[in-house]
């Protein structure tokens, strides 16, 4: 493990760690609140990163926030992206995101400050997802939550807003599998943009894309090492994805999940909600949208006090 240790602001520290997941090392940074005790072990919180995202981006800013009111936050780098490792690059594959969140807690169970009877996880658009289905299968995640959830597999099979025809995912299945024969025929693995390339085309795509454009290829949130392409065999991957197909595994555990009430993505948030049992609440953000939760103050402070309050009573 790497332990490059340096204070941010007053009332934490960050760590540069590494962990394995499923045999790949993963890059992360610890989080550490200056109460943190070995004696009196603190409340812990994985926080995944957006599809997309890289851990320094907004999974760092509610990581720094949690961090300030106490808890041991861990951001960290999905596998194929980012620091992390993992070949081919950009590859997005839901059962590797899935274990990527398992293999956090698993590494935080490790550390003498963590109460391992207290570690929640937090997910964060499409960690959101990957969070829920890591929860329904795994009881060492004693809460989960999540801001802005996204089910990749419903965000490919029906859009953003859940309108989308189904030819769409037809047809990328179909240049999905024609990639598949070409690698197997010796072509190098080939990949697809995730964003429009001006704010031209961005802006004739909805509100929902623009926000995404603008927040990862400008300064509003741009990182250098975030996710610009995704590889064509993760697309039959995410297709037979279903984030939510066994929430109700995690009752009687708590679930919180936080929206804006503007944001396009609000059905899936409603979706897993459906399923899942007590104890379970939905908490709104009125005025914002999906990726306004991402960095935006006026939004993400209630979030982090609605999320204190939450992982308190863990």
């Amino acid at each position: 493990m790497n332990t490059n240790t340096k204070p941010v602001k007053s009332g934490f520290t960050t760590q540069e760690v590494s962990f394995l997941s499923n045999g790949l090392k993963l890059a992360g940074i610890l989080h550490v609140p200056q109460t943190a005790n070995p004696m009196a072990p603190s409340p812990a919180i994985v926080i995944g990163h957006p599809g997309t995202a890289v851990k320094e981006q907004t999974a760092g800013l509610y990581a720094h926030l949690l961090a300030e009111r106490g808890f041991v936050t861990l951001t960290f780098d999905a596998a194929y992206q980012g620091e992390s490792e993992g070949m081919p690059r950009g590859l997005e594959d839901p059962a590797q995101r899935t274990e990527d969140i398992k293999a956090a807690v698993s590494y935080l169970s490790t550390l003498q400050i963590v109460d391992a009877d207290r570690t929640g996880v937090l997910g964060i658009c499409a960690s959101g997802g990957y969070g829920v289905s890591a929860a329904a299968t795994d009881p060492r995640i004693k809460a989960i939550a999540t801001v802005s959830a996204a089910d990749v597999g419903r965000q490919f099979r029906n859009g953003g807003d859940g309108t989308q025809d189904i030819s769409v995912i037809q047809n990328m299945l179909y240049l999905a599998a024609q990639a598949r024969t070409a690698t197997a025929k010796g072509a190098q693995e080939s990949s697809f943009p995730i964003f429009p390339e001006t704010e031209e085309q961005a802006k004739a795509m909805g509100l929902h894309v623009y926000e995404g454009w603008k927040y990862y290829c400008t300064e509003q949130g741009q990182h250098p090492r975030s996710a610009k392409t995704f590889t064509w065999s993760s697309v039959d991957k995410i297709a037979g994805f279903d984030a939510f197909r066994f929430a109700d595994m995690i009752a009687p555990r708590p679930l919180l999940m936080i929206v804006g009430s503007e944001a396009v993505t609000k059905w899936m948030t409603e979706d897993a909600l459906e399923v899942a049992k007590e104890p379970k609440e939905l908490f709104v953000i009125d005025g914002a949208t999906h990726v306004d939760l991402y960095y935006n103050e006026r939004f993400v402070i209630p979030a982090v006090t609605k999320l204190e309050q939450f992982f308190t009573k863990m």
